[in-house]
């Protein structure tokens, strides 16, 4: 079992999923049940699914969530640059979203090589 308050990555996902909420909000509100829902439940899944592979009781286990947590991201990705052309979110402010996404995916690549060790 690992302490996620330990972990950089863990706490980098948290810090982009309250972004992402406070981005959201200003999206329209008919989106309340498309893009909106869509993103917010995207960005949980990071910081969710390394806690729950950092509570289990495996590396192997732990690497198997953290691919999870990727995916999510991945998918938070695809999100953000639909919700930029679609003119929800500006260019600027997309791609600080996507760098941190892609420090989150760096780390979580980096973590899983480690657990293999």
């Amino acid at each position: 079992m690992h302490n996620i308050r330990e972990l950089k990555v863990w706490n980098k996902a948290i810090d982009l999923a309250v972004k992402v909420y406070k981005i959201s909000a200003d999206f329209p509100s008919d989106e309340r049940f498309g893009l909106i829902s869509q993103t917010r439940r995207s960005s949980v899944s990071i910081p969710s699914n390394i806690s729950e592979g950092a509570g289990r009781n495996t590396n192997g286990e732990f690497k198997q969530f953290l691919g999870i947590a990727n995916g999510s991201s991945y998918e938070l990705q695809t999100q953000m640059v639909i919700a930029n052309r679609l003119g929800f979110i500006d260019t600027q402010l997309c791609d600080e979203v996507l760098d941190n996404i892609d420090e989150i995916q760096k780390t979580t690549y980096n973590l899983q090589k480690t657990l293999n060790k």
